[in-house]
């Protein structure tokens, strides 16, 4: 069977311009291939999230299956499957099926609800989904059609040390007859994901001797990144096809190729996390009708690490820097700031806040005793919500997008400033550490040096009082990093974190700053999700609590 392979970019909500696509890539497959496939609730975008809890919203979805329908119609040699939300036609439960629907001939033959519902990290099916009744292979053009929906393949007793379900939807499919696996998905994006995907859809493949297809979604919707990288396997779990990561494309596979050993990439990880939260500010910016970004330069790493990403997400041209000096900036930094606007060839104004500084701590007056450590907290936090504000009327006079800067390691902890350097529309860098941060400017530095050499080599400051560097604060960057990668991807606690081997000062510190600072957190803007577990969503911790 010749497949069109439809890994396109929906955007959430909007119907129309994802049946265009559609439309679009049937145009360009008919004729050629006997069934076009694409993504999981590819009509309405994933996730669509409370959109499914409005009326209005899934009858437009029925709407758009009517002209689904007369796309089918309008192309009769080839079919097509997609995803989309349907009506179960139950009165209990939800109401709501994630289901994967097939028309041919102008009408729908075959419906496929998903079964297996995840609700961890950044899932929330459970909320709006009913699980499917069962699983049933289906009958087109001389294949037996074995269709599941993203998790129904993840379900593998011999790969995972822990099941999550006690169905599993595609040796059902298998026992049946199925002999065509077709998985379509809207798999999010995490650093090195890509390989234990296909690690596990191979074994599925090699297990039960049957060619496998999987149709994944692509592009960025919030604070998810989908990298798409399609693949058809063979009946031997070797692959067959690859589509591009990170970009759009259709193209058409026959099923009954035989695979190539070695022709799915070895990704590097830190090259594949550029290229998501490349395609995550682009996608953000161009789904939040953004055509341009600012960014505070402060002649530190974080900030020009995200000035290099939003240039390549894009363009120079739509990139404005702005440096706003204090008393405590260094002549350096301003030097690191205007070296790296004249690398990337973006727009650079300076505006000085000394004297807007100097009005705030003359209006405060008695409020702010000088030795006062919390007076002295107050005054370096001015400095940083005065930069806020600065770019916040920028943004407001161009219409422009704040890109704030701060990283994983600095949210963890809490070291920044509400209403300050927090403020901003998008955090590109919120789910990469301090040290990932250094690897990747390692990696915008490969062919020629985008950020200036000593803004990675200086000792990282706020610069908010005189000789301040991070590490006054926090634990050196290695150690920290290390402790929070086991505090929050792995869920160890904090005595299983200092039988590490770590510091356990350092891991008491770490761990009450985490939980101390979840407030902050909440009130950040959305981050770009590159980890396994990223603040946000997928991390839902309590404010007022005790643990």
């Amino acid at each position: 069977m010749k497949i069109a392979v439809g890994q396109l970019n929906p955007t959430v909500g909007d119907i129309a311009g994802n049946l265009a696509k559609l439309e679009a890539a049937l145009s360009g497959a008919a004729g050629k291939a006997d069934l076009a496939v694409f993504p999981e609730l590819f009509l309405t975008g994933y996730p669509p999230r409370d959109l499914l809890e409005k009326s209005w919203f899934n009858r437009r979805v029925e709407e758009s299956l009517a002209r689904v329908a007369a796309l089918s119609r309008r192309f009769p040699d080839t079919g097509i499957l997609l995803g989309a939300p349907i009506s179960s036609g139950q009165k209990v439960g939800k109401g709501i099926y994630n289901a994967a629907l097939l028309f041919s001939g102008g009408e729908i033959v075959h419906r496929q609800a998903k079964t297996l519902l995840p609700s961890y990290d950044v899932f929330d099916e459970t909320r709006y989904f009913d699980p499917a009744p069962g699983q049933e292979p289906f009958s087109f053009r001389g294949e037996m059609l074995g269709i599941s929906i993203c998790e129904d393949i993840w379900n593998d007793p011999g790969f995972w040390p822990r099941q999550y379900y006690r169905e599993d939807p595609i040796r059902s499919l298998a026992e049946q007859g199925a002999t065509l696996l077709i998985n379509i998905a809207a798999s999010p994006f995490t650093a090195g994901k890509d390989r234990v995907r296909f690690r596990l859809l191979s074994g599925q493949a090699k297990r039960y001797r049957i060619p496998l297809l999987y149709v994944n979604q692509v592009g960025g919707n919030d604070e998810l990144i989908f990298a798409g990288s399609s693949f058809l396997l063979d009946r031997e779990g070797e692959p067959a096809a690859v589509l591009k990561d990170f970009a759009e494309e259709v193209r058409i596979v026959e099923t009954s190729a035989a695979g190539r050993p070695g022709l799915f990439p070895d990704r590097e990880r830190i090259d594949s996390i550029r290229r998501a939260l490349v395609l995550g500010i682009s996608d953000y910016s161009r789904k939040c009708g953004f055509s341009s970004a600012l960014i505070g330069l402060s002649g530190g790493i974080d900030s020009a690490v995200t000035a290099a990403l939003a240039v390549e997400a894009l363009g120079k041209e739509n990139v404005t820097g702005i440096t706003m000096p204090s008393p405590f900036t260094a002549e350096i930094s301003n030097r690191m700031a205007a070296g790296l606007a004249a690398n990337l060839g973006i727009t650079l104004h300076a505006v000085e806040i000394s004297g807007i500084f100097a009005g705030y701590l003359e209006a405060l007056g008695e409020e702010l005793p000088p030795g006062e450590p919390a007076a002295d907290l107050a005054r370096e936090n001015i400095q940083a919500r005065i930069r806020g504000n600065i770019l916040m009327a920028f943004s407001n006079r161009r219409g422009s997008l704040v890109l704030s800067t701060g990283n994983k390691s600095e949210m963890a902890t809490g070291y920044c400033t509400l209403y300050g350097d927090m403020s901003g529309g998008l955090a590109v860098l919120s789910d990469l550490p301090k040290t990932g941060v250094y690897e990747l400017a390692g990696v915008l530095n490969r062919e020629r040096e985008v950020i200036p050499a000593g803004t990675i080599e200086r000792p990282p400051s706020a610069e908010l009082k005189s000789g301040q560097t991070d590490q006054d604060t926090l634990p050196p960057y290695p150690i920290l990093d290390r402790i929070l990668f086991h505090y929050i991807e792995e869920n160890l606690s904090e005595d299983e974190i200092i039988a590490r081997g770590l510091d356990p000062a350092a891991v008491s510190w770490t761990v009450e700053a985490v939980n101390r600072n979840e407030y902050k957190r909440r009130q950040a803007p959305p981050g770009l999700k590159v980890t396994g577990k990223a603040f946000g969503s997928g991390r839902r911790m309590p404010i007022c609590a005790r643990y």
